[in-house]
Parts: structure tokens; sequence; C-alpha cells
């Protein structure tokens, strides 16, 4: 089969940071399904594995983990799932990603792709509706509601909003919640990117976040989801947190954090890692296929919009690249996507 991967951790402006090569169809059993890939989206995670993480010696490293595609043959234990169904999902980190034709996934963790989404709409999505959603509702803990009616009981930061787990988080907190939801973004087009996925108010993170709060009549928040440049705004989000606030974050910051900033408000902070379920095979394993199966409703329902940003053609290693550069630049509005082999 048809695969991109690498043999050592390099740039990407290196010739061979990512190469087209061909690999062993893989065999399905127990819980797992052996799934045609037909699109894929390239992730932050991507990115920092190839510079990181090296293959085991004489092997190579398969990155790619969103997915949208066919089941063509399933395991001896699968339950859910049967050929020819049509799934999506965002792998498991531990094992060999989606950056091939043929790919292995545990059926726990794999939903039914939204009927009204083309395969590339729906690819830009698994990872980060997954991460979005756990970092709403499991971490942070806010209220789902059954009309999004805002009451100003909870007031959510969002920093770094415009990018792929921000644009599903600003859509996830505007419709489910009562929220009132306030997302950064500095670029006149990433502003009106995440006003139109549902944003309450959007301030700029260029400039001090408890300074932008106060123009827009905002003294404090209740929540802070952290997604980029976390050690940059920590001392402005801390400040901008009312007492007992939450503070969730998914990136590496670069800096150690002082956790003491938070102690005389009782600030608790939350990691969101949403490959924590798979990588451990935790007993609730099964939430990030049932979370899936409701985002498709909510998407088939109109509730929630894909966040594709950028199609950027066939799966394969010059336009991975491409991707990837893009990913790295910081720039990227919304998911980049690949379709087809």
């Amino acid at each position: 089969m048809k695969a991109i991967g690498y043999t050592q951790p390099q740039e990407i402006t290196q010739p061979d940071a990512l190469t087209d090569i061909d690999l062993p169809m893989p065999e399905a059993s127990g819980r797992d399904l052996l799934v045609k890939i037909d699109a894929i989206s390239v992730n932050p995670v991507d990115t920092k594995i190839r510079n990181n993480v090296a293959p085991e010696a004489g092997q190579y490293k398969i990155l790619g983990w969103d997915a949208v595609g066919e089941v063509i043959a399933v395991g001896d234990q699968v339950e859910y799932y049967q050929p020819g169904d049509k799934v999506w999902y965002a792998g498991d980190l531990t094992r060999p990603g989606t950056n091939a034709e043929f790919h292995l996934v545990d059926e726990r963790i794999v939903g039914a792709r939204p009927e009204s989404l083309s395969n590339a709409e729906a690819a830009a999505l698994p990872l980060t509706a997954i991460t979005a959603w756990e970092l709403l509702f499991d971490r942070l803990g806010i209220t789902q509601a059954d009309t999004p009616e805002k009451n100003g009981e909870q007031r959510l930061l969002i920093v770094g909003a415009a990018g792929g787990v921000g644009s599903v988080l600003v859509q996830l907190a505007a419709r489910l919640t009562n929220a009132t939801v306030i997302a950064t973004a500095s670029r006149p087009e990433s502003q009106a990117w995440v006003k139109a996925l549902g944003a309450d108010y959007v301030i700029d993170h260029r400039k001090p976040l408890s300074s932008e709060l106060q123009r827009i009549g905002i003294n404090d928040v209740t929540h802070a989801a952290s997604l980029n440049a976390t050690d940059q705004h920590y001392a402005e989000i801390v400040n901008s947190l009312a007492p007992q606030g939450k503070l969730g974050l998914i990136d590496d910051p670069a800096l150690p954090l002082d956790i003491k900033l938070m102690k005389m408000k009782s600030i608790s902070l939350h990691w969101e890692f949403m490959y924590t379920r798979s990588m451990f095979t935790t007993d609730d394993i099964e939430q990030q296929r049932n979370l899936l199966n409701r985002v498709a409703g909510l998407i088939d329902s109109g509730q929630i919009q894909t966040t594709l940003g950028e199609h950027y053609g066939k799966i394969n290693a010059a336009n991975l690249k491409r991707a990837h550069a893009s990913i790295e630049s910081g720039t990227a509005i919304g998911k980049v996507v690949l379709e087809g082999f």
C-alpha cells in the first residue's frame, strides 16, 4: 500500500523530511477495523512528532491521525461496525498513523461519519472535535444546556480561537452551553472567522487580555481555555480569571508555568490530551466513539459546521510537506485537508 513516512526527525524544508513509500497491507484482528483512507487532515501534533520522534531502527514513522474512510475488514471481536461502513476518527498516538492507503484502528474510538459532509469536510474535524469536547465538558466542566441562552454565570475565554481546536470549541460552547464566549484572534480575517462561528465577543491577544476584557465590559471570566502560546499569556489569563475559576490548556508551554500565581484565587488547572483514553485504554475509552457520533449528529442537524480551511490535494509527500509548513507557520485558519491517493 502507498504511505508517507520518514526515517529520522528533520525540518520540513529537508528533501526527505517526508517521503512516499510502499508498505505491506495490515490485517484486522481483535477490536480493530481495517479502514481504506479517503481523506485526512494535518494537526500540530503531526509536526511536533516529525520534529522530535525517531522511528524504531530500520522502520518508517507514519504520521497522521485524523481520517475519514470506509471499513473494508473487521477483527473477530468487533461489535459496532462492518465492511462498507463510513467512519471518521482521530486514531491512537501509539500506533502507525493515517498517512497511508489503509489503516488499523480500535473501533471504540471510531464514529459514524456525518452524512451531510464531503470526505474532505469531515476529515477536518475528528481530532479537534474530541479535544474541544473533552476540554469543554470533561476538563473545564462547563454545563451543557437545552437552549443556548446567555445568563452571564459562565464566561469562557478561548485564547487562540481561530485554529483547529478553537474553531470547534467556539461552536460547541455557543450552541450547547449558556456560557458567554469570548474568543481571541489577532488578524482581521481570523477575528471574522471566530465571530462567524458564534463567538459573542472577539478580543486581540496581542494586547493585555485583562484590558481587552475591560474594553468590552467584562470584569473577569469563570473559565479559560488556552490553546496556544500559554506561556506568553499565562499571567494575563490568571489575572482575568475570577476567584475559583478554571484554566484548561492543550499546548506545551515553552517556559515553566508558575502555578503559585493561581493560589490566591484558588484557580484550578486542567490538562486536555485527547490521546489519553486510547494510550491507556481507559475504562471509558468508548466515550470517544460516543462523542464523535454526537458531533456527527450536531453537524447533520446544522448546528456545527466543518472547520476546513484549505484543501491541499492528494495525499502524498509533496502535499503533506506543504501542509506541515503551513501548520508550522502559525497562520493557518481552520484545518488543512488532503484527499485520495
